[in-house]
């Protein structure tokens, strides 16, 4: 059976006549006869009582031509769907994220993204370890993934995202943030060889920020003296508020502290920053509506943070 004479067959219902059918379906009416004959022995059933001047459906027509009739139909919806993803209007697009990266980036560019493509399905994957978004992402599990320089999967690709500065906060009584007090003065950038002897609040293992301070540290030729550490940045900051030490956050989180404790924040000699990047598995397929979401990415961040966020001055 082809999909061919479904058509046929219900075009012959429709019209009741051979020869208008045949004209409808731009054929010849002995192939349009043809046609039906060799369905009707296929199935094994009578699906029109012809005679010299009518066409009438039998009741195993009748049966025959509504499920063609629906086939049909869902056929023309298939074809209107995919036309309808490979033009970008539908799909579904899976994000890893960091939660720290994902809660101060997302809500600016979901939104613009569901504007422009209200029927594209996301889902968000967050997780604290970088080396399992990592896994994920190579894995296929997520399409693109929200991550910082350096990538230790050597099966992801990335393209760079922004650029965003690493701030030092400090207790407000500290004697580092005096310089950040007054708010016509330029902000004193602080070396990381004066923190040696600070004691660092760090992210716990497995997040990738917490290795971008252990770098820095080892940078500036030491290890830093960690005394606590936390799976959330909003409670380094607070611990630091509450005079417990001192810690190396992201610009965009340092906007926007959720706590009643608020550190000052002080730029880092060289002005040190992080890449962020959205990474996928090379070589993989990359849907249309996952390319949508890359560029809409990157337009909102470019936006609204620039191409290198910095701390004001």
């Amino acid at each position: 059976m082809e999909f061919r004479q479904l058509q046929y067959a219900v075009q012959i219902a429709q019209e009741r006549n051979f020869s208008r059918a045949a004209e409808k379906l731009h054929i010849a009416q002995p192939s349009l006869s043809q046609q039906l004959s060799k369905l009707e022995k296929e199935i094994g059933v009578l699906l029109f009582q012809r005679t010299t001047n009518s066409v009438e459906l039998t009741h195993a027509g009748e049966v025959f031509v509504d499920r063609a009739q629906k086939i049909m139909d869902a056929m023309e919806q298939l074809k209107s769907e995919m036309s309808d993803i490979s033009q970008t209007k539908k799909g579904k697009v899976v994000i890893g994220t960091m939660p720290i990266t994902g809660s101060h980036i997302l809500p600016h560019v979901l939104p613009q993204f569901h504007l422009r493509y209200p029927e594209i399905n996301l889902m968000l994957v967050e997780d604290t370890s970088t080396s399992n978004l990592e896994r994920m992402t190579a894995q296929g599990k997520n399409d693109l993934c929200l991550l910082s320089l350096p990538l230790t999967d050597a099966s992801l690709t990335y393209e760079p995202i922004v650029e965003e500065e690493i701030l030092l906060a400090v207790p407000s009584q500290h004697p580092l943030a005096h310089q950040a007090t007054h708010a016509r003065r330029k902000l004193q950038e602080v070396a990381m060889e004066e923190l040696r002897e600070e004691p660092f609040i760090l992210l716990k293992r497995g997040q990738g920020f917490r290795q971008i301070t252990l770098d820095l540290c080892k940078k500036a030729g030491f290890t830093p003296n960690v005394v606590f550490e936390s799976s959330n940045i909003e409670t380094v900051q607070s611990l630091v508020a509450a005079g417990m030490g001192v810690a190396l956050v992201p610009s965009f989180i340092a906007t926007a502290p959720r706590s009643e404790f608020v550190p000052v924040y002080v730029p880092l000699a060289g002005r040190p920053a992080r890449t962020l990047v959205i990474a996928y598995r090379e070589g993989r397929y990359m849907s249309n509506a996952a390319e949508a979401f890359m560029q809409t990415l990157k337009d909102t961040v470019a936006a609204r943070f620039g191409s290198r966020a910095r701390v004001s001055e």
